[in-house]
């Protein structure tokens, strides 16, 4: 069964909530994994659904962290050394450089760059420089739109900052996630928040063209008081954007494993609901504006992400490293999520592929659909035009449930989320899903 996280009374069990994207991992398979490797096989061209060539945009997974957080589920090490992290960034390098050979990749530049983890940061600036020099033998970046990093606040000198931007970092990433010293240690965070703003100063002084914020409401131990504050601070740094994820509990991560229910010490979710229209109205009072259901944007700086925009729209994107996920004209594919697994495949001149799943046109288009309503609107035309489908048609029933809960509003061809639908917005999405996955928990 789903989790319940719409109803005011809903407490925060154990599980996953937030939605990525369509069809569920869960459903992938490596019996297509070959389908993957047809797609990179095939050169890229307008035969795609909507008649116009792909953007395409390269992750690169640095998988490595002080400490592991405990509401943590991604594929971090926390225990290697350099010799490790060294073998790591080669692996990467020569990963990379297979996609380069593909038909599919083949005379493309890439839209977007994304350095996520674990924790870029916790690269030496000579790890990160080998690195991009290793991966411009086969690509360059120069005409991306944004690359952005992601950066633990205690990992930050102003040397690597300054390494950052001369590899064409365009938008930094600085997870600081709250700035209570006792929050931050319960929760395993590795860094303290004097960190934070000697980590934000030395990233102005280098200059980067956008810096975001990331705060999670209701982290263990959490009250108002203190989110109030958490907020107020971040509101006084200025940053271009501010991003705010509500707390939750995923499958195999540190908190999980502590307790089979909901945790007394973690808000429920219209707490959190609450916790997070502060954040945005405290926000909006200073000029930014709501850009989706987790960010806020100050418009007269930057208020884009690439990124986030490019695969809500259907973009190609190549994940590289452990675990990697990747999209390709109609494909999705999972590299392989064991550290020895991923680097003897590519010692042995491979591509790390483990699982992948070959989507219809229509599960494109709900793809798309439920990833945009994440931006608080969509706009019936864009599918119409891409997909010839006519979405409050198809999906009357799905939407008309919206609207009749106060969730939604239609006029023509906008559907708007209101805000208290914008909140719960992962909870909603599932009712466009194909009826084999609707009661899929989101792992």
């Amino acid at each position: 069964m789903a989790l319940n996280i719409v109803d005011d009374t809903a407490k925060t069990e154990v599980g996953s909530y937030f939605i990525s994207n369509y069809p569920p991992y869960s459903v992938w398979s490596t019996d297509h994994a070959p389908a993957a490797l047809k797609a990179l096989d095939t050169k890229a061209d307008e035969s795609e659904v909507g008649g116009d060539t792909r953007p395409v945009g390269l992750y690169l997974h640095i998988p490595f962290c002080r400490k592991r957080c405990k509401f943590c589920y991604f594929r971090v090490y926390t225990e290697k050394n350099s010799s490790d992290v060294d073998v790591y960034l080669q692996a990467l390098a020569r990963e990379t450089a297979l996609y380069a050979e593909r038909n599919a990749l083949r005379d493309r530049e890439f839209e977007f760059v994304y350095f996520g983890g674990g924790t870029p940061s916790f690269l030496s600036s000579e790890q990160l420089e080998r690195l991009i020099g290793r991966i411009a033998e086969h690509w360059a970046w120069d005409q991306a739109k944004e690359v952005t990093f992601e950066c633990e606040p205690g990992t930050i000198k102003k040397g690597k900052l300054e390494a950052i931007k001369r590899i064409g970092v365009t938008r930094l990433s600085l997870g600081i996630e709250h700035v209570d010293d006792d929050i931050l240690a319960l929760n395993g965070r590795a860094h303290k928040s004097p960190e934070i703003f000697r980590a934000y100063d030395w990233a102005r002084e280098v200059g980067f063209d956008q810096i975001n914020i990331d705060l999670i409401a209701g982290m263990m131990g959490d009250t108002e008081a203190k989110w109030k504050e958490a907020v107020d601070r971040t509101l006084e740094l200025e940053p271009d954007s501010l991003t705010v994820y509500q707390m939750e509990l995923p499958f195999n991560t540190v908190f999980s494993r502590e307790t089979s229910d909901a945790a007394p010490s973690v808000a429920d979710w219209s707490t959190k609901r609450a916790w997070v229209d502060y954040a945005f109205r405290t926000f909006e009072k200073a000029g930014y504006r709501v850009s989706s259901a987790y960010t806020v944007v100050k418009p007269s700086t930057h208020g884009r992400f690439v990124y986030r925009d490019s695969i809500w729209r259907g973009a190609d994107m190549i994940g590289a490293g452990v675990a990697s996920f990747s999209y390709l004209d109609g494909v999705h594919f999972q590299n392989l999520d064991q550290w020895d697994d991923y680097v003897a495949a590519l010692d042995r001149g491979e591509l790390p592929i483990a699982r992948a799943l070959p989507v219809t046109d229509r599960q494109r288009l709900i793809r798309e659909m439920i990833l945009q309503l994440k931006l608080g609107r969509i706009d019936a035309k864009y599918f119409r035009d891409k997909f010839s489908t006519e979405i409050t048609d198809a999906f009357a029933s799905a939407f008309a449930s919206l609207v009749d809960q106060g969730w939604a509003t239609i006029e023509g061809d906008q559907v708007s989320l209101t805000r208290d639908g914008l909140l719960r917005v992962d909870a909603l999405l599932p009712r466009f899903f194909e009826p084999e996955h609707r009661d899929i928990r989101y792992t």
